[in-house]
């Protein structure tokens, strides 16, 4: 079988180098020349764990990076959408991107064979069906018989894409039609995971479901750790890991999420949890608790960066300890920490320094602010008078061991 991946960020790449490591065919194709110069020299432009080697073993194998998209889309069995669906003007879902890609796979077909396009870029319930589905039906009709359109959401976490895409705990398939659900099946059929296949409304909403979950958790998290700071004399890390004793939660990975940090960041929960809030209220429902999951989260950094002006006066060299939204990648999309920055700076707090192990590089080409940049966690202490710790790398529980200076553990790691 083959297949075509358009968009090579982290779902597409990891998802053609999921495929191609299974010995299927796959054409690699994405817009940014300048990121397919650098896959094709064997270098993975952002950081994710076992990427590269995988890539080593595949590439000019199985897997074929191309701008050819007509010898791409004419070998393929499955074309798969991986670009990206970002806000819109009022927090829905953007697809020009998504109808873009569409477009040129289409533009492209000149033969009867039967194709799945696969929806894997999120995009809010009911998009595929209402949105997408429409919109090959008015541009492409005379195509529409010979092609199956489906939705196959990812439930990959940064930093560890690799492992939940070889071992997904489900493989969720929204198809309408048995022609199209016969071709996913065998193409997933080498995992050893189990698979449903579900209405293509069902599968967005199952996508949905979880991210809108674990923002809930965060902000739940977040605003009792806001409480319990306001009453006082609460140990509140020790109170959270006390909590996840109780048998109930059967030792699940969840409590991760149930945890008080500097709220929730990176490229998917914000923009899925806002889009979702907005198809709901479209519509005409607005689910509250969501509404207050975002608002908030919004605000988490003024009451981080309020927890440490109440520490720091504004002469003093404030350290920031962390850029990336999470430990163990340099994704900075959504990042707490540059918000954190931002109401520093909004407050006059010009002496302010960071330090993050991988997302340094990535942080200074997203955000223009006059930070100055440390080489070391070592390097950071010595320079600032207060440590503001604001990703939960590893590497930083050790920093209350540097010596003794004030540390404002916005992760509550230590």
């Amino acid at each position: 079988m083959t297949i075509s991946v358009i968009g090579l960020g982290f779902v597409g790449l990891t998802t053609a180098l999921g495929f191609a490591h299974y010995g299927k065919k796959v054409f690699g194709i994405d817009v940014n020349k300048e990121r397919t110069a650098m896959i094709q020299n064997g270098v993975i432009p952002f950081y994710e764990p076992y990427l590269k080697e995988v890539l080593g073993k595949t590439l000019n194998k199985t897997f074929f990076l191309t701008d050819d998209i007509e010898k791409a889309v004419g070998e393929s069995d499955c074309i798969f959408y991986c670009v990206g669906t970002p806000y819109g003007e009022h927090g829905q879902a953007d697809l020009r991107y998504l109808f873009a890609a569409i477009d040129s796979t289409l533009r492209a077909i000149c033969d009867k064979k039967f194709r799945v396009l696969v929806v894997k870029s999120t995009v809010p319930p009911s998009t595929t069906s209402e949105k997408v589905v429409p919109y090959i039906k008015e541009k492409y009709a005379g195509l529409i018989s010979q092609i199956g359109v489906a939705n196959n959401p990812e439930f990959l976490r940064e930093g560890h894409c690799w492992e939940d895409f070889i071992h997904a705990d489900r493989i969720v398939l929204g198809c309408e039609d048995e022609a199209s659900a016969q071709v996913l099946r065998e193409l997933y059929s080498d995992f050893q995971s189990p698979v449903f296949v579900v209405s293509r409304n069902t599968a967005e909403f199952i996508k949905y479901l979880s991210n809108t979950l674990l923002a809930t958790m965060i902000s739940f998290s977040n605003e009792m750790s806001l409480a319990a700071d306001q009453i006082g004399q609460i140990d509140i890390s020790g109170a959270f890991r006390i909590l996840h004793m109780d048998k109930r939660w059967n030792h699940s990975q969840m409590a991760s999420y149930v945890y008080p940090g500097c709220g929730y960041g990176g490229s998917c929960m914000p923009k899925d949890t806002n889009a979702f809030y907005a198809q709901t209220k479209e519509k005409g429902f607005e689910p509250q608790i969501l509404k207050n999951v975002i608002a908030l989260n919004e605000r988490m950094p003024y009451y981080i960066a309020q927890k440490i002006i109440r520490r720091a006066a504004k002469h003093e060299k404030i350290g920031i300890l962390g850029l990336s939204f999470k430990p163990f990648t340099d994704d900075v999309r959504g990042t707490p920490a540059a918000k954190v920055i931002d109401e520093l700076i909004k407050a006059d707090y010009r002496n302010i320094y960071a330090y993050d192990p991988f997302a340094m590089k990535t942080f200074q080409e997203c955000y223009a602010y006059n930070v100055t940049y440390q080489n070391s966690l070592e390097e950071l202490y010595e320079t600032a008078d207060i440590i503001v710790i604001t990703t939960a790398w590893p590497e930083f529980k050790k920093v209350s061991q540097l010596g003794q200076k004030p540390i404002v553990d916005c992760r509550y790691m230590l």
